[in-house]
């Protein structure tokens, strides 16, 4: 009778780890499922005020001079990257449906070559669906010498399908580290 007890017991706790490890295996699948949905989803609403990370085509609808679209600019860098980042123009007046260009200037306050990336994020975050860039420095990698500054530009329309109640854009770039120190290759790769 103990020989059948401890039988089934041992069937118990086997099946209990079992799904105990499917459990985990699911967990572990769904966590690293998440960040690339919730980058769709927010690409497809407009949430969260991310921005597309390519250019993007201009609208051709016309520009609507009924309107004016205050877009404000704010830079910070995140630690780690002894950089600065700073915009040249802090607001641009555009109309809607008009390109227009803003322009910041990048720092190395180190004596070493390092890299950094800007990442862009919009507020109110249902202008991010709004706010077309045709070139900007936050597409690739920047690489800087030490000491060195460089002048890069932002060429943007605001789509004048923006919602009639919203007259100012905030476009925050968080300047973040990317890469270590490299002896060889072209300054800007």
């Amino acid at each position: 009778m103990t020989t059948q007890h401890q039988t089934d017991a041992r069937s118990g706790v086997k099946r209990t780890i079992r799904h105990t490890v499917l459990a985990l295996i699911a967990m572990v699948g769904f966590t690293i499922a998440l960040v690339p949905l919730y980058d769709v989803f927010c690409e497809v609403t407009g949430l969260n005020g991310k921005t597309a990370d390519s250019a993007q085509v201009i609208s051709a609808t016309g520009v609507d001079t009924s309107r004016t679209i205050r877009v404000q600019l704010v830079t910070r860098s995140a630690p780690g990257l002894p950089w600065r980042l700073e915009a040249i123009n802090q607001v641009v007046t555009v109309h809607p449906g008009e390109v227009a260009q803003a322009r910041f200037r990048f720092t190395n306050t180190s004596d070493q070559r390092l890299s950094g990336r800007a990442v862009p994020s919009i507020s109110p975050s249902q202008g991010a669906r709004h706010f077309r860039k045709m070139q900007c420095f936050c597409f690739q990698e920047q690489w800087l010498a030490g000491g060195e500054s460089l002048e890069l530009p932002l060429v943007f329309q605001v789509d004048p399908a923006l919602p009639k109640d919203v007259a100012t854009l905030t476009l925050a770039y968080t300047l973040y580290p990317m890469g270590e120190e490299i002896a060889l290759g072209g300054l800007h790769d």
